[in-house]
């Protein structure tokens, strides 16, 4: 039984990790409060279920789910620097666009693919791999497709366009003295960030066998946390990259989700589980600032 909650523990929070890395740029990276992501994440779900449903390559929908979140966040870039609406703002406006938008896309609010081929279930997995070892091959392709993720956002952010990117956020009049513009650069940000959000949203979608229009309620909050969790766990220490920080806090994340319901809260319960984790996060947060503060 615990091995078995275990098991799921990993796999969502990987699953949300790829998302949280996302937010991760946004939120860290380029201090904007990007609430698209919201409307993003199902994106990248309604896209996927069209797709599967039309006979696409499950692989194939990964990558176009991927470009079609990185157009969504180019928008929100747009509004926000060409139309000179507040950051905030911006991703309200784009995440209400999207709810009509994706129903425009699927069709209804609910499309199911369970019969379909996805990447946690096809031929190749049903006919080459060992029987013992099925029951791990969603937590392996959940593994490989996030570190895969993480290690080319880690490159990204070593190259030139990167380290304008975390320039942006700590001080955008330095982006503008080397001469670049520094609302390009937001937007490319936005792009890759939701890019990633939408990825998340196609992986969930597989994996879980159906689109649903709701899906991505609330997963802004979700993401933030897990970037606030991993970023407080790893404060200390300067070996552990920032990526891998905010995808253990995801897992962390998921684990208390998961003992909360464990002790008997409903699974219903999940949106008040995560307001009230997410309100305790940034309490201690908060705490922990005052007290650097105190001791300076």
């Amino acid at each position: 039984m615990l091995f078995t909650i275990g098991i799921g523990v990993l796999e969502e929070g990987l699953l949300y990790a790829i998302m949280a890395l996302g937010v991760y740029i946004t939120y860290k990276i380029l201090d904007f409060p990007d609430l698209s992501v919201d409307g993003t994440f199902p994106l990248g779900g309604a896209v996927t279920a069209v797709l599967i449903v039309a006979g696409v390559n499950p692989l194939l929908t990964l990558i176009i789910s991927f470009l079609i979140g990185a157009v969504a966040g180019i928008l929100t870039g747009l509004i926000h620097v060409k139309l000179k609406v507040r950051d905030l703002l911006s991703g309200i406006i784009m995440m209400t666009a999207l709810y009509s938008i994706n129903l425009r896309i699927a069709g209804k609010a609910n499309v199911a693919i369970f019969s379909k081929e996805t990447i946690f279930d096809n031929e190749i997995i049903r006919n080459y791999i060992p029987e013992a070892y099925q029951p791990f091959m969603t937590l392996t392709i959940l593994l490989i497709i996030t570190v895969i993720m993480k290690l080319l956002l880690d490159l990204y952010l070593k190259t030139k366009s990167g380290y304008l990117l975390r320039a942006v956020g700590d001080n955008a009049t330095l982006v503008t003295s080397l001469a670049k513009d520094k609302g390009f650069v937001k937007i490319v940000g936005l792009a890759i960030a939701n890019a990633f959000v939408a990825l998340a949203g196609c992986i969930y979608t597989q994996k879980s066998g159906f689109f649903e229009i709701s899906t991505g309620t609330g997963a802004i909050v979700i993401g933030l946390a897990s970037v606030i969790i991993g970023t407080n766990i790893f404060k200390r220490v300067s070996l552990v990259k920032a990526t891998t920080a905010v995808i253990v806090g995801s897992i962390v994340y998921k684990a208390c989700v998961a003992t909360a319901i464990a002790l008997g809260m409903e699974a219903s319960d999940l949106k008040l589980i995560t307001a009230i984790l997410f309100l305790g996060i940034l309490v201690i947060s908060n705490e922990r600032k005052r007290r650097v503060k105190a001791n300076d």
